[in-house]
């Protein structure tokens, strides 16, 4: 049975397309006739609905009018009645065009719409025979023209590195990739709402900076027109936040892009998304807490539990998570003390377990990391802290309390995959210069992830800088935790990849199937 409601036929203008598609879509070309049509579309559509609250709300929509606008994904023809899928940004809704209502000719020129072409309509909320919630439409006005057609439906957009270079086509075609890139947006909005409501306050530090700091990575250089000199992309903003806690301000964030001269693979992008955080009065047990409380309040926000899978493991992430100390946990492995051991020793015991040193990585700091990553990271799978580093790994960190050896800073690791970075911040700005100057050393034997001497930052400290705590922790791998995806590239919205030559370069199966 048809809709009760009123024969109501609008007149509508119509731009023909169906003629379109042509090779001469294809080879980018295009005649006068196609760029007219395309200059006659509306330049806006007034929307008032979403076709998720009008599905989650029916009994408040049920009768009434809309407006709706989105991308066709589906159509089918039964006599009269024609049926139209369109998505926007929150889900499909099914759109119904009868005959009688919208008559004879606005009827034939829906028929000629594409999969893809985006359209506004407007209409009464009601539920077919079949129950299907849909608008029965009373007008409708196309929007735009896909001059290209979609992936084939049912397969969809299967080529990896197609859904990399072309996201757009990505997003239209997986509504399970375009809902992780909501879920993301409310990911780190609710970050910004715990941090917050600590009181915490949001600060945006230089991108480009004349030195580069706060990580061990090796920068990217640029040069600035208008000063006539080189500078570097940041790898942190940790400098320039401490700044601020020597300033004054107690709590303060900051959500940004680093750029990182280094892998891209899995769990590593050249450019990638973090948040840091340092709050005056606070050491690296605070930090620990803040941490914890911090992703137990995104999983149960998204989620509403706590425990969740990643990589086919349920993971718990009820605080408190798990402490083990740096050193102690590769002593277990080795059974001996790493701590005690001669250089020479040390990088023999790394090499043994078949660590091999890139050039100017021959030293005490990267010989441990390289041993807790082969022996001691495989083999966490929970939420859990690696505590106590030893000093030669961490040049802006306090010493530990009672162990001048060590330094108070922990990562946090799930799956074997580091997720969070913090300290006990150095306040001490003689021996801050004097751990620059170890870092100058290892730069000079040729680690290009050592850090740079900051004098302004030094004289910063000079001012007096309150005992802190600060945390750093990649965005990117926290949404790989959390939505469970095995690779970086999965939750970057524009991973970075080679360049082409598009002139030349083989088209994969994907893009073949689109162009």
């Amino acid at each position: 049975m048809r809709s009760p409601l009123k024969r109501a036929p609008i007149p509508q203008v119509f731009i023909p397309f169906s003629q379109f598609y042509t090779d001469s879509m294809m080879d980018g070309t295009t005649s006068d006739e196609q760029k007219k049509a395309i200059s006659k579309m509306p330049y806006s559509f007034n929307v008032n609905a979403e076709a998720k609250r009008i599905k989650s709300e029916y009994e408040k929509y049920n009768g009434k009018n809309v407006s709706v606008a989105g991308r066709i994904v589906g159509l089918r023809k039964a006599g009269k009645l024609l049926f139209i899928d369109i998505a926007d940004s929150t889900g499909k809704i099914q759109l119904y065009l009868d005959y009688s209502v919208i008559g004879e000719k606005l009827f034939d020129n829906a028929k000629r719409f594409n999969a893809g072409d985006i359209i506004g309509a407007k209409g009464k909320v009601f539920k077919t025979n079949p129950g299907e919630i849909s608008i029965n439409v009373s007008k409708y006005k196309q929007l735009a023209k896909a001059l290209r057609p979609l992936p084939e439906k049912w397969k969809g957009l299967q080529d990896t590195e197609t859904r990399y270079r072309k996201r757009y086509l990505d997003i239209i075609v997986n509504q399970e990739i375009k809902e992780l890139f909501i879920n993301r947006s409310i990911m780190v909005g609710l970050i910004r709402k715990f941090l917050d409501k600590k009181g915490f306050i949001e600060a945006e530090t230089p991108v480009i900076q004349p030195l580069y700091g706060g990580a061990d990575a090796e920068p990217f250089k640029v040069h600035v027109n208008t000063l006539d000199e080189d500078d570097y992309l940041r790898i942190s903003n940790e400098l320039y936040l401490k700044r601020l806690i020597i300033g004054g301000l107690d709590k303060v964030y900051e959500i940004y892009k680093a750029f990182r001269n280094e892998d891209n693979d899995t769990t590593h992008s050249a450019e990638f998304t973090m948040i840091e955080w340092y709050q005056a009065y606070a050491d690296y047990n605070k930090m620990m807490q803040l941490n914890e409380q911090m992703l137990k309040y995104l999983s149960k926000k998204i989620f509403g539990t706590t425990e969740i899978v990643f990589k086919e493991n349920k993971i718990n992430l009820e605080p408190p998570f798990r402490r083990i100390k740096f050193i102690d946990s590769i002593n277990e492995k080795v059974g001996k003390d790493v701590l005690a051991l001669s250089d020479e020793e040390l990088f023999a015991l790394a090499e043994s377990n078949g660590i091999r040193f890139d050039k100017g990585k021959r030293n005490r700091s990267h010989a441990y990391g390289k041993l807790l990553e082969v022996l001691v990271q495989p083999s966490i799978v929970q939420p859990t802290f690696v505590i106590d580093f030893p000093r030669e790994t961490s040049p802006l960190t306090r010493p530990k309390r009672g162990n001048q050896r060590l330094t108070e800073r922990f990562e946090l690791y799930i799956c074997g995959m580091e997720i969070s970075n913090a300290y006990s911040e150095l306040q001490n700005p003689f021996i801050q210069k004097e751990n620059f100057l170890d870092e100058i050393k290892k730069s000079q034997e040729g680690d290009k992830e050592a850090e740079p001497l900051d004098m302004e930052f030094i004289e910063a400290m000079e001012y007096g800088m309150p005992p802190t705590g600060g945390l750093g922790m990649g965005i990117d791998r926290l949404a790989m935790v959390l939505f469970n995806k095995p690779s970086i590239k999965e939750v970057i919205l524009f991973p970075m990849e080679k360049r082409r030559n598009d002139g030349n370069h083989a088209q994969t199966p994907d893009e073949a199937a689109v162009t």
